[in-house]
């Protein structure tokens, strides 16, 4: 095993251009593979074409058109689908030995976590700037002010900013491309599990108090708020105060899992 090099403290200069060099190389090694990016980036418009089209006559929206509920779930959803790729990118470099070069170099931490961040958050934008497009050519339509909108883009991105140190930290973790299978299968519990799809209150209230409580729920609901769309009808707590848990849910899951993702990436070499 490769032995890191001693590690001095570097100026800021210097650790911004760290992490803009290794966001490039994370971005060049997304354009040698444009098709398994596009397809990424086309599923969440194949499952909106799925919900919306397929079940969504039989689905109830609250207050309005299921499609004018179902896309502010769906991009909360994307930004959830954010985690297993990072999982799967983690643990695909640390097979092919890749993040043990990168740790023999005199690059600091912080900027090889902060690139993989930093390149996960655009390909995230562009993942946004497609499903909005989508939604819009499907009829839905933001009913506030343009303030509110970008308000909505800015909790998605603040959801997908903490969804992706959570995935960096399991990434390297389970470090094995075929550990992280069980990561791309337990997401899609979280996803379904909120009020992405349907409201909470539909269901046996033990599953109603989780998708309540979920993180992502909390994200949906409040660009639904924000976006003026139709949100799920039941009172409560999370309901009333969805934005403020939409910013809170987040920053408790980057405090908690930005800092493990430090300590084992440090860790790999003991």
């Amino acid at each position: 095993m490769t032995t890191p090099s001693t590690r001095h403290p570097r100026p800021h200069a210097d650790v911004l251009r760290d992490t803009a060099t290794l966001t490039g190389r994370i971005l060049r090694h997304w354009r040698g593979r444009p098709v398994s990016i596009l397809l990424g980036l086309l599923f969440p418009v194949l499952m909106v074409v799925m919900f919306g089209y397929i079940f969504g006559g039989a689905m109830a929206a609250p207050g309005g058109k299921y499609m004018d509920f179902l896309i502010p779930g769906m991009l909360a959803m994307t930004m959830l689908f954010g985690l297993e790729s990072m999982v799967v990118s983690v643990t695909n470099d640390t097979a092919k030995g890749i993040t043990e070069r990168i740790r023999s170099m005199p690059i600091t931490t912080t900027a090889v976590l902060a690139g993989r961040s930093a390149a996960d958050i655009l390909n995230s934008v562009v993942g946004l700037a497609i499903m909005i497009a989508t939604g819009l050519l499907v009829g839905w339509a933001p009913n506030r002010s343009l303030l509110q909108a970008l308000a909505s883009v800015g909790l998605l991105l603040w959801l997908r900013f903490a969804f992706t140190w959570v995935g960096i930290y399991l990434g390297l973790l389970l470090k094995t491309p075929e550990s992280a299978v069980a990561v791309q299968v337990l997401v899609w519990p979280v996803g379904f599990l909120s009020s992405a799809f349907v409201s909470p209150d539909t269901m046996p209230a033990w599953l109603d108090a989780i998708a309540t409580w979920n993180p992502l729920s909390a994200t949906a609901t409040a660009i639904r708020e924000l976006f003026g769309n139709p949100s799920w009808s039941a009172g409560g707590w999370a309901n009333q105060h969805s934005i403020m848990l939409a910013l809170a849910w987040p920053a408790v899951l980057t405090v908690i899992f930005l800092p493990l993702a430090v300590r084992q990436y440090r860790a790999l070499a003991a």
